[in-house]
C-alpha cells in the first residue's frame, strides 16, 4: 500500500511480508527502505479480549509501539462493524512513519476485521 500526502505525494509504504503463521508487514519510507515491522498475532480474532498488532525494529529485536483492535463488547462486536484502534509509538518518530503508521492501521482492520459481503453501497441495488 502506498500512503501519500498531501495527495501525489508518496511518503511510504506498507508492504505485506510473507509468514506461515503470522501477518507482518514492513513500514517503509518513500525510498522504500524499511524503518518499522508490524508483528500481528497467529490468531487474530481476540474474543474478550484486544488484538495487538506489535510495532518493532526493523530486525524485529524489540518492540517500539503497538497497533492494538479494542474489544468492543459482545454486543457491539456481533451486531455491527464498528471498530475502536489504539495506535502507540516513539513520540520522537518522524511524522511521515506516524502517517505510513496510521495508513497500516486501516490496511489491518480492512484486512481482518471488516466483514465481507455486507450491505455496501455495491450491494444496494433500486
Amino acid at each position: 500500500m502506498e500512503v501519500q500526502a498531501p495527495p501525489g505525494t508518496t511518503i511510504g509504504h506498507v508492504l505485506q511480508t510473507w509468514h506461515p503463521f503470522l501477518p507482518k508487514f514492513s513500514i517503509q519510507d518513500a525510498d522504500r527502505q524499511t524503518i518499522l515491522r508490524v508483528v500481528g498475532p497467529c490468531w487474530t480474532c481476540g474474543c474478550g479480549t484486544d488484538t495487538n498488532f506489535e510495532v518493532k525494529t526493523p530486525d524485529e529485536s524489540r518492540s517500539v509501539g503497538r497497533i492494538s483492535k479494542q474489544w468492543g463488547g459482545l454486543l457491539r462486536e456481533a451486531l455491527t462493524d464498528a471498530d475502536d484502534f489504539g495506535l502507540q509509538f516513539p513520540l520522537d518518530l518522524d511524522v511521515r512513519v506516524k502517517a505510513v503508521l496510521l495508513g497500516a492501521t486501516f490496511l489491518i482492520d480492512y484486512m481482518f476485521f471488516e466483514k465481507r459481503g455486507g450491505a455496501g453501497p455495491s450491494a444496494i441495488t433500486s
